[in-house]
């Protein structure tokens, strides 16, 4: 795969503080689930209405480049191929944990939350161009990956982004209000306690929520909602855990007296 390095943008906030939210912390939110079928209520993608998708964004994309405007896992872990990398920023625009799942990385009895654009502020993230030989084929890849329900099609859409090299268009995934029960923008305290709790086969939602905000920093991106977020999900953490010994002390049978 012949990927660039990205380019980094003058466009940055020196980060505040250290994160909170650790790799060891992490693991007390990963278990092992098996895998629950399709998100409850939700249509899964045909293979002929995926292919209307993808010719749908051909169609709207014409003869120019396709670049696809990365914010959360996208930014590393794309999984597809890409030819070219900036650094770039959404105005109007912001990154949110407010597309409520029960799958992939949740389950029905502890639901949790994914990233998805909301109208409003900046988003600074990256955008990555797929290879014009392979373009329709890494198209697809990414919708197949982004968009596996009926439900969901219309979160797809094309964004102006700013890169250094000057306004670009760019494909991304965003909360439509159409699937408002789904993408209701959720309290930070109560999206820390569904992040915390969330794990399904895919991991947990506290791990991306870590992945993202380590990468991020690695960037020198400070997004201060999820910098906020990642603080409470680490006390959540904290707090499962003490309570877990907690309960372990108590359940523990007292010593025999053996005088």
């Amino acid at each position: 795969m012949d990927q660039k390095m990205p380019r980094r943008s003058k466009i940055r906030t020196r980060l505040p503080t250290s994160l909170q939210l650790t790799a060891e912390l992490v693991t007390k939110s990963l278990r092992v689930v098996e895998e629950q079928g399709p998100e409850p209520n939700w249509t899964p993608i045909s293979t002929t209405q995926l292919d209307q998708l993808v010719s749908h964004v051909e169609e709207e994309a014409g003869d120019g480049e396709i670049w696809i405007f990365a914010y959360g896992s996208l930014m590393w872990n794309p999984g597809f191929d890409y030819t070219a990398s900036e650094d770039a920023v959404a105005y109007g625009w912001h990154r949110a944990f407010s597309l409520r799942i029960e799958r992939l990385r949740a389950t029905s009895d502890t639901p949790g939350l994914m990233l998805a654009l909301q109208p409003g502020g900046s988003c600074s993230g990256l955008v990555l161009k797929l290879p014009c030989v392979t373009k329709k084929q890494d198209l697809r890849t990414l919708l197949a990956r982004e968009i596996r329900y009926v439900e969901v099609c219309d979160m797809v859409r094309w964004v102006s982004v700013k890169t250094p090299s000057g306004p670009r268009r760019a494909l991304t995934f965003w909360a439509s209000p159409k699937q408002s029960p789904l993408t209701e923008k959720v309290p930070l305290d109560e999206a820390a306690l569904l992040i915390a709790q969330a794990c399904g086969p895919a991991g947990s939602c506290a791990e991306y929520l870590h992945r993202t905000v380590s990468d991020l920093a690695d960037r020198n991106i400070y997004d201060r909602n999820l910098w906020q977020l990642q603080k409470l999900v680490a006390a959540r953490l904290q707090a499962m855990t003490v309570n877990s010994r907690s309960s372990a002390d108590v359940d523990r049978p007292l010593p025999v007296n053996q005088a």
